[in-house]
């Protein structure tokens, strides 16, 4: 597959975001070994407009995403819209968070199109058949704490680049910013699900989607529940596939987050059921509320799951 040039179209607005870093209320630094960091959201306030910029940088720059107001249950909510003509490159290659970043205390969960050059992620790479020779890496963090010169040197060390060559991009996730970006997964999570089901995305040729955008919580912890909750009980996302009608009314079928048996409560509280164990809770629960997939081949669309403003309003306005 020829590059899409991820990091490059990263590494650009994550220019802007420095030299517009006192507006976006965002802080950049530079680590000894030449590393850029920039915190959306840890030592400052960040905010709604970095929120964007770090979203459409998760996607590799090959995402948009915008504000949009959503109407869910007849009521107004504020929202972000997605939009892509590169799914499996832009959600599955850059924004999901499948890189583990471990070094001494430290570790987040790294996205952003780094991934496609280092490819640590070998199966999940293979099955894309995609991959980048960059000059420049760009990796976005979700977490408290800022990357050391020593998580530098070795993200580069895995990635064949210097310190130097990298940017890094941190944002908590119970902040205006980090909300905004997990929000901005809703094509992700979809996505995400379809290649756990077993289907190709790379027959996915493009995806517009929707989700409310959490309040900010008062930890991470009840963030986490929030910004999921925001895709799973309201997150809608209408993709345009390349495959029959059979394969996809079996696939829509599955695909919402209704088709999980954890589904039904606030995200913390099934944390809390399984013992806060991300790993007991059914992987099959995390993608969009409600889908929509179009076939390239009939032209019918296969529709499944709906919003749950109920379970909603409990997570994001809780008494």
């Amino acid at each position: 597959m020829t590059s899409l040039n991820m990091n490059e179209r990263a590494r650009d607005l994550a220019d802007v975001m420095a030299e517009e870093a006192s507006g976006l209320r965002i802080a950049v630094a530079s680590l000894p070994g030449g590393a850029r960091v920039i915190d959306a959201g840890v030592q400052v306030d960040g905010g709604l407009n970095a929120g964007l910029l770090l979203s459409e940088i998760c996607m590799g720059g090959l995402g948009d995403v915008e504000y949009a107001p959503l109407v869910l249950g007849g009521e107004n909510w504020a929202g972000v819209q997605v939009r892509t003509d590169h799914p499996a490159t832009s959600c599955m290659a850059s924004q999901y968070a499948g890189w583990a970043i471990q070094v001494e205390k430290f570790f987040a969960m790294g996205s952003g199109p780094l991934r496609a050059h280092a490819r640590v992620e070998k199966e999940l790479f293979e099955k894309l058949g995609y991959e980048e020779q960059a000059s420049c890496g760009v990796l976005v963090l979700e977490g408290r704490e800022l990357p050391s010169d020593a998580v530098a040197a070795y993200v580069a060390r895995k990635s064949n680049l210097s310190p130097a060559q990298l940017t890094f991009v941190v944002a908590p996730t119970a902040s205006l910013a980090g909300g905004t970006q997990i929000s901005a997964r809703i094509l992700e999570t979809g996505l995400h699900k379809m290649e756990t089901l077993g289907f190709d995305v790379r027959q996915v040729v493009s995806g517009i989607g929707s989700a409310p955008i959490a309040t900010v919580a008062k930890n991470d912890l009840r963030g986490i529940g929030r910004t999921n909750d925001c895709i799973l009980y309201g997150g809608q996302a209408h993709y345009t596939v390349r495959a029959g009608d059979t394969e996809l009314a079996a696939l829509a079928a599955k695909l919402p987050a209704s088709a999980s048996k954890d589904y039904g409560t606030p995200f913390y509280e099934i944390f809390e059921r399984y013992d806060k164990d991300f790993y007991k809770i059914d992987p099959l629960l995390f993608s969009p509320a409600e889908v929509w997939l179009t076939s390239t081949t009939s032209g019918r669309t296969h529709h499944a799951g709906k919003v749950n403003v109920e379970v909603l309003k409990r997570s994001l306005y809780p008494e």
